[in-house]
């Protein structure tokens, strides 16, 4: 407003945001525009005054930076479509082009009058303008391109008044603000210069390194300078002002002058030691000069006719590019001025920095490379080539530098054509693509420059054929000189198999043809190479020819081509892993039995496909009687392995071991251990028979683990044959014999205490009760129970009338841990038995029939006689003491012979049974003959019983050889121990109750009750021989 007032409103009319100005009323409002840009964060506002102030607000009212000073009444404020400049007309009579910051950057044009009125066509640099007098103007503003190039890096103005320096490689950019226009830009090395209106700013990178992006003001020359170019070095700014050239310190010091014959048109820096730098400057009359920033003379080097447009200098400074008006690109020898050749079609061009022969330019929409004299290689491209590094080319369009990868596949593929590898290697290096390396490494490897092709072939890393060139190499250095056999091996890597074969051919190695073929399996190719019908070189083919069948999946006809090779374990290999057994028999039966080898592969697969009966006829063959044995173990064939066994012992252990573990994993293990005895493994048969009987303790199958424990004893008397182990063995015998009595009797116990109902007499469980006890005086075997024991001895005590033993046994159980079914029981028969009389029943109490002393039912020396200390002899069924006397043979005296003696059966003096009565003066007397004295008169073994009363030693009866001939052999039971033990003799003192004794085990039974317990369980009791068993 006029009042210097600025007034937002919404579109109702109502007032958002009010700025007051400083001025007020002295500085009237009289133009306002907003910034139409969308990448501004916030809504700008620019205000002109009539106090000469150019401001920008914020919508907020938040005033953006400071008022800025016109020095003349703005009538009128407009922006650019895009936000970035903004124009100012007014009381000056002209129209000014401002940055959207408000920095002054020029006139756009100048009128007669005031000017009321400016606007900018959208999307476009045209400017319309209108004044006091009526006029309208049209204006077209053109921006041009401010920029500076030097090798990698590139500077162009922004904005007007930024500097941009881009790096053309990492693509790094950094912006200098400079707040002025920015009117000429130069770029050196590590040097940035940027002329201002009134003065050029001099920039230097923070560091040496290459990438670096840091620049820092270095000085400041505060003068106005005008000039066309301007161009910066390491110490000296050049200035291009028509025909002159002046050289200016960075302090501002002008040094030399050039003056020129014609207007400059190009110059650029082309490098040089620090303050002596090189000028290539290029003029409108065609003449082109070399000149030294410290020398006043400049030097010729080529006139030309036309005027020069641009120019560059190859990388070894012998060439020279020049681009002249016509748009021809001409190429000079700098040093014969000769022109090498040229080009049309060209405004601008470039060497590569890297490669003295190649340069590149542009023009007509085309981007045109050029290696040494070939022809150019065109691609599309817009813009101006100002650069060419390797395989990058920077090119500028419109307003950006790009720079672009081109691949040098194009001139490498020239230099292949006329077989220039090295030159073509060069040029790959500056990059191409891998198959153009690939490609490269073939040419070079088929003209046989193995040098190129190794360093080309790394590139790709193909080992493959970086091996075939070491191998030629060392054949090399080993004095190998055809060149045609090491290109027939490069044929062949390559796959040019009939090439190589007759490079092969003509330096006569035909082998290396037949080996190549055979190997590809071009068999038919092969067979032209084959040798005057060498028999080895056929078969060779053949079986080759066969290994291709066999690969491609045609195993029969490989199967027949093996076999007609005499390639038999090839032919049965395949025949076996397909199953064929006809054709695996066929082959079989032809070989000979002298072809050990094939015939037991086959036998071997026989095995595995399941048929027995041919790898046994094939066994049978060849005489390998161990592996038949094998394969009828495998097979589980046992009737032919046994009768394989007969005739040959010396597989005895083959079959029988196999067979005892097959037994022992079908859980018939009483199998397994007689076979483990039977091949002779009494280790293996020991080992199952102890775990046998211990899972028999455990389960509480105390009958088994009996029988066990006596095998296991019998083991141990087969083993103690051995001198070695005797002792040892023996004494394991007596133990496992004690164990298995032990368990035999405590069976009974188990069952009565275990189970609802009793198979035994109650006398039978009182003696056995009554053996335990004294047989357990020391050690209590695992499974048996010291209550179970005591608790039957008491209750059995209890109902025979044995009151002293139950109550000794009560007593004892009191003493132990005792379960809870039973503690009710033996609680109520402690009580009970207290008023039972202290005494047992006579007719329970156990008589010795040597010493004939009645024994304690409780006996504290075990289950021998308190007075003669003879051992009891029990039953094995009833544990009744038998009528049996053990007596030992007289020293000198064989088993055999007693046996004899025993067997002749003296006759005995006949007696009568008559009394006779004998009268004297004190007494009469009546004597009868069946006395005992009578007896023992007549019988010498009775004699023999005697023995010395009170003695605490055991004194066995030991008889003679008349003794013996007078015993009758029916009264002597004779166990028949084997080696090393002695046989035991026992005579019978009651003829008349017969006793049995088993004659595998040895066991003594009651006739009738042995006879019994056969009829039950159709064997003996103790060692479960069967009645049908003749017994050792």
């Amino acid at each position: 407003m006029f009042n210097g007032i600025i007034s937002i409103r919404n579109k109702s009319g109502e007032e958002k945001v009010k700025i007051e100005r400083p001025g007020g009323s002295l500085s009237p409002i009289w133009s306002i525009s907003w910034n139409p840009s969308r990448e501004e964060h916030n809504d700008i506002m620019a205000v002109a005054d009539w106090g000469q102030k150019l401001s920008f607000y914020q919508l907020s009212g938040k005033q953006i930076g400071k008022d800025r000073s016109l020095n003349f009444d703005p009538c009128c404020i407009s922006y650019f479509s895009k936000g970035e400049y903004i124009l100012l007309g007014g009381s000056d009579k002209q129209v000014s082009l401002f940055t959207k910051d408000g920095v002054r950057l020029g006139t756009v044009g100048e009128q007669n009058s005031w000017v009321w009125t400016c606007k900018v066509k959208p999307e476009s640099n045209y400017v319309v303008v209108g004044c006091q007098d009526g006029t309208i103007s049209f204006y077209q503003l053109i921006f041009s391109t401010v920029h500076g190039l030097y090798k990698n890096r590139y500077a162009y103005r922004d904005s007007m008044t930024d500097v941009i320096v881009q790096h053309l490689i990492t693509e790094q950019k950094v912006r200098i603000k400079c707040k002025d226009l920015v009117k000429k830009i130069a770029i050196y090395k590590n040097r940035l210069a940027i002329q201002l209106p009134e003065k050029i700013l001099i920039y230097e990178l923070y560091s040496d390194d290459s990438s670096d992006m840091h620049y820092r003001v270095k000085e400041k020359i505060v003068k106005k300078f005008e000039c066309n170019l301007l161009v910066v070095c390491a110490n000296h700014i050049i200035l291009c002002q028509e025909k002159r050239l002046q050289c200016l310190s960075f302090n501002g010091v002008k040094e030399r002058e050039w003056q020129m014959e014609s207007l400059i048109r190009y110059i650029k820096v082309i490098g040089g030691p620090p303050g002596r730098e090189g000028l290539l400057v290029g003029l409108k009359n065609g003449q082109i000069l070399k000149i030294f920033v410290d020398n006043l003379f400049a030097i010729v080097l080529l006139k030309q006719a036309t005027a020069v447009r641009c120019l560059d200098m190859s990388a070894s400074r012998n060439k020279l590019a020049v681009v002249d008006e016509n748009d021809t690109c001409l190429v000079y020898d700098i040093h014969s001025k000769e022109l090498l050749f040229q080009e049309p079609n060209a405004n601008s061009v470039a060497w590569n920095t890297q490669c003295e022969d190649m340069l590149c330019f542009s023009g007509g929409g085309y981007l045109n490379i050029k290696a040494s004299t070939f022809p150019v290689h065109q691609q599309k491209l817009q813009g101006f080539v100002v650069g060419y590094n390797g395989s990058k080319i920077f090119c500028l369009h419109v307003f950006s530098m790009s720079a672009v990868e081109v691949p040098q596949s194009a001139p490498m593929y020239q230099y292949l054509d006329r077989k220039m590898y090295k030159e073509a290697y060069q040029i790959a290096c500056l990059g191409v693509t891998d198959a153009d390396w690939r490609e490269l490494a073939m040419e070079a490897l088929e003209g046989l420059e193995f040098e190129t092709a190794k360093k080309a072939f790394t590139r790709v890393q193909d080992l493959r054929y970086l091996e075939l060139i070491t191998s030629i190499e060392e054949r090399k250095k080993r004095g190998e000189t055809n060149n045609d056999l090491f290109l027939a091996d490069v044929f062949s890597y390559q796959g040019k198999f009939h090439e190589a074969a007759k490079l092969y051919k003509r330096s006569g190695h035909e082998n290396l043809a037949l080996d190549m073929y055979t190997d590809l399996c071009m068999f038919e190719y092969a067979k032209d190479f084959l040798g005057s019908g060498d028999p080895k070189e056929t078969k060779m083919l053949i079986t080759k020819q066969a290994d291709w069948a066999r690969n491609i999946n045609e195993p029969k006809a490989a199967v027949e081509m093996y076999i007609s090779a005499g390639e038999h374990v090839k032919a049965i290999e395949i025949s076996g892993s397909h199953g064929w057994v006809d054709m695996l028999i066929d082959i079989a039966r032809r070989l000979d039995k002298a072809e050990r080898e094939p015939l037991l592969l086959c036998a071997d697969y026989f095995k595995k496909l399941d048929n027995s009966g041919y790898a046994a006829e094939t066994y049978l063959k060849i005489g390998d009687l161990k592996s038949l044995v094998q394969l009828h173990v495998e097979t589980q064939r046992w009737d032919e392995a046994f009768a394989l066994g007969e005739k040959h012992p010396e597989f005895k252990v083959d079959i029988y071991v196999p067979y005892a573990q097959w037994l022992a994993e079908n859980d018939r293990f009483e199998e397994a251990q007689k076979a483990f005895h039977k091949a002779g493994r009494q280790g293996e048969a020991v080992r199952v028979l102890e775990q046998l009987t211990h899972n028999a303790v455990v389960e509480s199958r105390f009958s088994d683990a009996a029988y066990y424990y006596w095998m296991l004893s019998m083991q141990c008397l087969d083993i103690a044959q051995d001198p070695a182990q005797k002792d040892a063995m023996l004494s394991k015998f007596h133990h496992f014999q004690h164990l298995a009595e032990l368990y035999h009797g405590y069976h009974a116990i188990q069952r009565y205490t275990e189970e609802p109902f009793s198979f035994h007499l109650p006398e039978t469980l009182f003696n056995i009760s009554r053996f335990l006890l004294h047989s357990l005086t020391k050690d209590t075997p695992l499974g048996i129970s010291k209550v179970n024991t005591l608790f039957t001895l008491a209750k059995q005590s209890k109902a025979l009338g044995a009151y002293k033993l139950a109550r000794h046994a009560y007593d004892k159980l009191q003493g132990l841990q005792i379960p809870a079914r039973f503690q009710k029981s033996i609680e109520l028969g402690s009580l009970t038995i207290r008023s039972k009389p202290f005494h047992d029943s006579e007719e329970l109490v156990p008589l010795c029939y040597r010493c004939s002393t009645n024994n304690p039912l409780l006996n504290n020396l075990g289950n021998v006689c308190i007075n003669c200390r003879q051992p009891f002899v029990f039953s094995a069924s009833s544990y009744e003491v038998l009528h049996l006397v053990e007596f030992y043979l007289e020293e000198g005296i064989t088993d055999e012979e007693a046996v004899s003696l025993i067997d002749l059966e003296a006759p005995r003096p006949k007696r009568e049974n008559k009394w006779q009565e004998i009268t004297s003066n004190n007494s009469q007397t009546l004597r009868l003959d069946e006395t005992m004295d009578s007896m023992g008169d007549d019988d010498p073994f009775t004699a023999k019983l005697s023995f010395e009363q009170g003695g605490s030693e055991f004194v066995p009866v030991v008889v003679s050889r008349s003794v013996l001939r007078s015993m009758s052999r029916r009264d002597v039971l004779i166990k028949r121990w084997p080696p090393p033990l002695q046989w035991q003799y026992f005579r019978s003192l009651l003829p008349d109750a017969s006793i049995t004794m088993c004659p595998s085990c040895f066991q003594m039974f009651h006739s009738e009750d042995y006879e019994l317990l056969v009829l039950q369980h159709t064997c003996c009791p103790y060692c479960r021989r069967p009645i049908d068993d003749p017994g050792p």
